[in-house]
Formats: C-alpha cells, sequence, structure tokens
C-alpha cells in the first residue's frame, strides 16, 4: 500500500484522528496527512500510505481552496464557532457591496498573526496548549498568500443576531481561514468568526475524488480491492514535476544515491520513473546533472 489516499473528513475527529483510523482499517502503521483540518471543518485530507510518506514535504505545499461560512456579529476566542464570544456587534447594515469592497485588502500577500488556538509552535510549544492554559503568547505576523476571495450568498440576519456570509477562498500553505473571517469582520467594523469550513482542493487533489470516512471503513472491511482501487500511485501524487523515465540501470543508480548525467533537461525537480512506470525518485536536474532528492521505490533489481 503506497500512495495517496483521499479521505472527505467529516466535522468532529481531528486529523490526527482520521489518520488513526486510516491505520487501522488498513492495517498499516505507515499512514500520515499533507495538511490538517481543524476538528469542525469537513473536507478533503489526502492521506500518504507507505513510499508516498517520502512526498509530504511537496504535497504539503500546494494551494488550497475552501468553502467557508463567516458569521457576522460576534467574535470568539477561537475566532470560530467553537470558541467563546468575546465581542458582539450588529450586522445589519453589511451588504453584498460593502462585504465585497472589503475583500481586496485582504487578497495577494497580507499578514496574519496566527491565532492562540492554532498547532503553530513558538519556542518548541504549540500555541493551543499555551491558550489552554490560560496563557498569551506574543506572535509576530506571518506572510501568506490569498489568491482569491469570491463572495457567495449573503444571509439575512438570524434571531441568533448573526448574518452568515458564503465566501469561496483560495489561498497557499499556511493561511488561517478563521483569521482570514475575524479580519474580514475587523475591517467591516462588526466581529465576525468562521462558522463552518469545507476544503475542496488540496494541492494536486480534489474533494469530488475522495471517499467519505465512514465509507472507506466499509469498504476497508467488506471491499479491499475496490478501497485499495482508490489509492493514487506516487507517480500520479505529483504531476506537477515534469516526468523524466530512466532506463534499468539508471533506476538503480538513482535509488543508491548516485547521479546521472543528462542531455537538453532544464533545471528543476523531476518525477523519476523507471521502466515499470514507478517512481523511483523525486530529482533535481542541475547544470546537466539529475541527483536525487528523495529517493521513493528501489528497484527490484532482476534476477541474474
Amino acid at each position: 500500500m503506497h500512495g495517496v489516499l483521499l479521505v472527505d473528513k467529516p466535522a468532529g475527529p481531528t486529523s490526527h484522528d482520521v489518520v488513526h483510523r486510516v491505520r487501522r482499517a488498513l492495517g498499516t502503521k505507515d499512514a500520515g496527512h499533507t495538511g490538517t483540518l481543524d476538528p469542525a471543518a469537513t473536507g478533503l485530507l489526502a492521506i500518504c500510505l507507505g513510499d508516498a510518506l517520502k512526498l509530504q514535504r511537496w504535497l504539503a505545499e500546494g494551494d488550497k481552496a475552501y468553502l467557508a461560512t463567516i458569521a457576522f456579529g460576534a467574535s470568539t476566542t477561537t475566532e470560530d464557532a467553537e470558541g467563546t464570544v468575546l465581542t458582539r456587534g450588529d450586522p445589519s447594515g453589511l451588504s453584498a457591496e460593502t462585504i465585497q469592497a472589503a475583500l481586496p485588502a485582504l487578497t495577494g500577500e497580507i499578514d496574519q498573526i496566527p491565532p492562540m488556538y492554532s498547532a503553530v509552535r513558538i519556542d518548541g510549544r504549540r500555541l493551543h496548549e499555551a491558550a489552554r492554559a490560560g496563557e498569551t503568547v506574543e506572535r509576530a505576523p506571518r506572510r501568506v498568500t490569498v489568491h482569491a476571495l469570491e463572495l457567495g450568498e449573503v444571509g439575512p440576519v438570524g434571531a441568533d443576531g448573526l448574518r452568515r456570509v458564503a465566501l469561496a477562498v483560495r489561498c497557499g500553505k499556511g493561511t488561517f481561514v478563521r483569521t482570514l473571517a475575524a479580519d474580514l469582520g475587523r475591517s467591516l467594523g462588526v466581529p465576525a468568526h468562521l462558522c463552518a469550513l469545507r476544503r475542496t482542493v488540496a494541492g494536486p487533489f480534489r474533494l469530488e475524488e475522495a471517499l467519505p470516512l465512514e465509507e472507506l471503513e466499509r469498504l476497508a472491511a467488506s471491499d479491499r480491492p475496490a478501497l485499495l482501487a482508490r489509492i493514487i500511485r506516487p507517480a500520479d501524487a505529483v504531476t506537477f514535476f515534469p516526468l523524466l523515465p530512466v532506463d534499468a540501470n539508471g533506476a538503480i543508480a538513482l535509488s543508491r544515491g548516485r547521479q546521472l548525467t543528462l542531455s537538453g533537461e532544464a533545471d528543476g525537480l523531476r518525477r523519476v520513473v523507471g521502466p515499470d512506470g514507478a517512481l523511483v525518485a523525486v530529482g533535481e536536474v542541475l547544470a546537466g546533472r539529475l541527483r536525487p532528492v528523495r529517493v521513493i521505490t528501489a528497484p527490484v533489481l532482476p534476477v541474474p
């Protein structure tokens, strides 16, 4: 079992809980995700299995897309619906036009202060651990990239005093969508928090390709071949790197850490596959030489 399995995470479990359930369903210890989703969030969680764990660093770097629901009218301690209400305000004056006008300022390269209730480490300690101990840690702003914000439905003010607004977000690694929600509220003068989040894209993967977690567990128990057929091969998981085939001798040399001499190849990273189509390595071409950055699968040596 080597490859990437796409899971549609339900609300409730942590990302680590999902990985644990996948490990248990498949009977493997070699599994890990490529980007945390908060417990209340749903949607796409890419799980690397076996040799594909060696690809996590590149898969985690990919852009993400979300469908977010922002509740205007209250801010919370966690910037989402899980926290305690800090302040309240009147969202009745907000319109689609006023919200739309505030979006460009939160698009592009922006600075975000990581929320206290997050897994970010400062001085070796996760912020959420300090927050639960009643501490507030000084946090420096972090530069993130928000590629696009697309305003959806703007709902009426509900009986709870909140106006819920749909927002499609496309962003780079490390962006906190709940911080975007809180910052959007501050820019409009109305406290806000994130009340729902669903991830639809993670790097090269799409939500429509994912299996609901309970369906994955059902298939593991009743139709294992059908589940294994859903695993994306390592070579197909990193199609954002140009393909570079090598022969059997080249595959063996790279798997042993040796470099190959090439001609006519531009510099950059490659997904290097052997004669059987398996991903041998992620390699880097530099000045006519191919070196293995990360060996993924050692090729099987032919029987003499």
